[in-house]
This record gives C-alpha cells, structure tokens and sequence, in this order.
C-alpha cells in the first residue's frame, strides 16, 4: 500500500479560542492514538489533512512531529456543518508487526451482462474495512462484475483478497445491477417472442 508523509506541530490541549485561531492560522487540530501511544495531540496543515482526505486512495500515514515519526492511518474526521472545513481530525498509530484495520478503495472492472441486457449499475459501497499486516495491504480491491446478471447484488460477503481479512459486515452491498423500465421492456418483448 502506498505511503504519503505529513509533518504534524505538537501542541497542548487548548481552549475554543486557542482552537479557533489554530484554525485560522490554516492549521487543523488532530490527535493520534492507539498502539502503545499515549494520545498525542498536535495540528497539521489543512492542504496537506486535503491529500488524504480529497482523494480515493487510502494510505498509510508517516506522521513527524517534533523530529519523531509514527505510522499512522486515517481514522475520522469532524467537519463544520455550513464551512465544510474539518474541525477536527483523529489519526490512529498502527505498528509494523500488527495487522492494520484500514478502508480500502473498491474498484469496480468488467461489462455486467446484467448492464448489457439493459440494467443500470449501482454502486453503494466506494471502500471497504479490511485488516491485514501492512505489507499485504493492496492499494484497491478489484471487483470483476462480468458475471454479474441482471437484479443481483455483489456483498462484501461475496468477495476474498489473498491475505486480507474483510472487516466490512458480510451483507455491506458493494453494487448491484438495478432493473431498468428499457430492461424490463426488453425482457417482456423476449417473453412475447418465446410464446
């Protein structure tokens, strides 16, 4: 799985008002914990909380705050609900010799019959929780809906990735191809002709 590094700015648990000009300076406050870590509180800039959080991909965090490095994942971010700009922003440390729970991307490849035959592919799940050691982390999760006929329904249950355990509830819908009214005209036309 790819890496990005952040470099983050110790600070000491504040007030509203220090939080509110921490804000305004461009910084976000965030906390880390986890694994053999004692909550450690410290701000990062907001353009560099947007490269993980403005983008698909998951990755695995090298934090450096004060000349030290942790690893870390993205955990939960808390946004102002008129701004959009993060409050607040929770990290959680991992270690190398432990496996990881992370949200992977799914990626979705192939032509559905379903979709050729008229339906419309839904996608509802865009990542999926999975916990495996860092090394065998995968980037995305293919899934090939090639098979996939028309009004059924791929679920996290369904799909197995070498070497990682899905962490996602077995019935988490990852797509389904929907019936469409030109699918269903389709399909009542080739009933009319068989007869």
């Amino acid at each position: 799985m790819d890496s990005i590094k952040i470099k983050g700015t110790a600070r000491t648990i504040g007030n509203k008002q220090t939080l509110k000009q921490l804000r305004r300076q461009g910084e976000v406050p965030c906390v880390m914990y986890g694994h053999n870590l004692n909550n450690l509180i410290f701000s990062i800039n907001e353009k560099d909380l947007k490269r993980i959080t403005h983008t698909p991909k998951s990755y695995i965090i090298n934090m450096e705050i004060e000349g030290t490095e942790h690893l870390c994942v993205f955990h939960e971010a808390q946004y102002h609900p008129v701004t959009d700009e993060a409050l607040h922003v929770d990290f959680l440390s991992i270690s190398t010799d432990k496996p990881v729970v992370i949200d992977i991307p799914v990626v979705i490849t192939g032509n559905s019959e379903g979709v050729k035959q008229g339906g419309k592919l839904m996608v509802s799940s865009r990542k999926l929780k999975v916990c495996a050691p860092i090394e065998n982390l995968p980037n995305e999760l293919v899934v090939d809906i090639t098979n996939l006929q028309l009004g059924k329904t791929i679920v996290a249950g369904d799909l197995s990735f070498e070497g990682v355990q899905m962490v996602s509830p077995k019935s988490t819908i990852v797509c389904a191809v929907k019936m469409t009214r030109a699918a269903l005209g389709a399909a009542a036309a080739a009933a009319a002709a068989k007869k």
